[in-house]
Formats: structure tokens, sequence, C-alpha cells
């Protein structure tokens, strides 16, 4: 892997809502390499270049706000010539239960709209996703109040034990074996 990219919006009023469950796991991570992101206006976001041992990749956070992440992912990956089968992008997952986190190739966009500026700005939807599930409201026109909000209590503690649980399989990651971090990630939850 080469680029590892969470999703969320930027600004305080939006620190702790679901939708920025991407940029919770990205700096948990950053924490755990002791790495520190800073502002990078070239590339509209928050970057980290991590070179340890045999790891070196770039953490972002867009701040381009979800809907224009594209715009970050796409002039990081253009300048640094990384491939969108070397990225990973971390989201929040309305169709996985708090608690649930699963990674996966490529695929459908499932109606996120970062994910879907990704896919346009890079030409593919080929690319590697850590889903983070946050849960459904139930009503489709309740989706946009509820991801922009902070979540329950017991909801939270779940979405952080699924993040924990999911840096677990960071070496897997961190060498590009994504097969063996679904393995070992889809076997605990």
């Amino acid at each position: 892997m080469k680029l590892i990219v969470g999703l969320g919006n930027p600004g305080n009023e939006y620190a702790n809502t679901r939708h920025n469950a991407g940029f919770l796991w990205v700096d948990h991570l950053a924490d755990k390499l002791n790495v520190t992101l800073k502002s990078e206006s070239r590339f509209h976001g928050l970057c980290a270049r991590v070179s340890q041992a045999d790891i070196d990749l770039w953490l972002l956070e867009p701040q381009t706000y979800m809907n224009l992440s594209g715009r970050s992912v796409s002039t990081l990956c253009h300048f640094y010539k990384i491939q969108p089968d070397e990225i990973i992008v971390v989201h929040d997952e309305l169709d996985l239960s708090p608690g649930v986190c699963k990674l996966k190739w490529g695929g459908g966009l499932g109606g996120h709209n970062g994910l879907k500026d990704i896919a346009a700005q890079l030409g593919t939807k080929d690319f590697w996703r850590l889903r983070i599930g946050i849960g459904h409201p139930g009503d489709r026109n309740a989706v946009v109040g509820y991801v922009l909000r902070p979540a329950m209590k017991e909801e939270a503690l779940l979405i952080g034990e699924a993040i924990d649980r999911s840096l677990e399989i960071w070496p897997q990651l961190a060498k590009g074996d994504c097969q063996a971090a679904m393995l070992k990630l889809h076997t605990k939850t």
C-alpha cells in the first residue's frame, strides 16, 4: 500500500460525527505510528509520510469536505504516481452495524458521496475500502442528519472497538497483503 485515506469532514462541528469514522481511524493509526498529520495545501488535506522499516506510504485526511474527497486523493496520487490498487480508503458504512468493520476490494459505492467522488476522480472503483459500521437510521430520508451527528454512547463504544480491532490488521495492510488482512479481520467480527 502507498496511500491510506481516512474520510470525514473538516471542522470542530463535525469532529465527533459518525461520518468522520475514517478520520478517527487514521488519527489512531498516526498515533500508533508516532507520526503527525500536517496541513498540505497542494494536496487539499492533512498528510503524513510514514517511512519506517519496510513501510513507505502516505496517510491522508482530505479537508475538502466529504463530497469532494476525490480532489485531494487524486492530487496526491497523481503527484506521487500512486495507482488505485495501492490505496485503502477508510470510511463510515451505513450498511454495517456499529462494532463491525469489513475490508473489501472495489465494487459498489453504496451511495457514499466521498467514495463516489474518489471513484470519479480516479476513473475507477477498483481500490480497497475499510468500512467502519455506523448503522442505519432506518429511513433513507434521515441519513444526512444521522451521519452528521455524533453516535450515541453505546454505538460510539462499539465503533471505537471496531476501530481498535481493525488496527490489529495494520501489519498485513502495510505489506499490501490485503487478503490475509481481510481473513483476520472478518474472522474476528
